[in-house]
């Protein structure tokens, strides 16, 4: 989606390898502009004060030196008018409701693929041209046209046919359980599944990036394929 605004955005991530694809992911994106990546809370906050053209955070909850909603908290009292779109692996429902009531304006879970990140910052970029364009006073059909630029859409990343959200989430919940991996019939078993369907779901990982493949040996017959969930070093699934 191409946009004439340009926004400037500063990624606020701790952990290098994800701060390192976040602001790659941004320089991607038509209509963003990488301020800088701040790799702790106090950081962020010298940032945000030597430069004032910053109008978006990409903000990670677990920081260093505090609190991702601690900072923003420290950025609201400061008077600063910048967005947030909370880009994080916290999915306690008081985080999130915290997060709501402080204004972030969207909220991103790890680990996930570009596409989906792509998306939310599309939703954001069609909510700021919106609101750019709006008449200084707005009727209702205004706002809420404005509110339904940030409402969830497609990622345009459809599950192949036969698979289910549901059953994909429960052989990742599967994996992350396993440090170890798990081969088909494990996954199977796990999830409750034959191993013909576990083997269709952790393929589908694989091909995507968030599953590694690795060969399993010993005991008699062929050796096996365990999958391994590939955690904050794949490319496409950042943490």
């Amino acid at each position: 989606m191409s946009t004439p605004m340009s926004v400037r955005v500063l990624v606020v991530e701790d952990e290098e390898v994800a701060a390192e694809a976040h602001a790659t992911y941004v320089g991607r994106l038509p209509g963003f502009e990488l301020a800088g990546v701040a790799r702790s809370a106090g950081e962020a906050l010298r940032l945000l004060r030597r430069d004032d053209t910053i109008e978006l955070l990409l903000l990670d909850m677990h920081l260093p030196d505090g609190h991702g909603l601690g900072l923003l908290q420290r950025v609201r009292a400061e008077g600063r008018p910048v967005d947030v779109i909370a880009v994080t692996s916290a999915r306690d429902t008081e985080v999130v409701r915290r997060a709501v009531s402080q204004g972030v304006v969207l909220y991103l879970l790890k680990p996930f693929t570009f596409a989906a990140f792509r998306n939310k910052l599309e939703q954001y970029a069609e909510f700021r041209t919106r609101l750019e364009s709006s008449p200084a006073d707005v009727v209702q059909d205004d706002v809420d046209q404005l509110f339904g630029a940030l409402r969830s859409r497609p990622t345009g990343e459809e599950l192949p046919k036969g698979m289910s959200l549901d059953s994909l989430r429960a052989v990742v919940e599967a994996l992350r359980r396993s440090p170890d991996g798990l081969s088909a019939t494990e996954a199977g078993a796990e999830v409750g599944v034959s191993r013909v369907t576990a083997r269709r779901y952790l393929e589908h990982l694989a091909d995507e990036g968030r599953v590694a493949r690795q060969p399993r040996y010993g005991g008699a017959g062929r050796p096996e394929v365990g999958y391994v969930w590939a955690g904050p070093d794949s490319p496409d699934s950042p943490s």
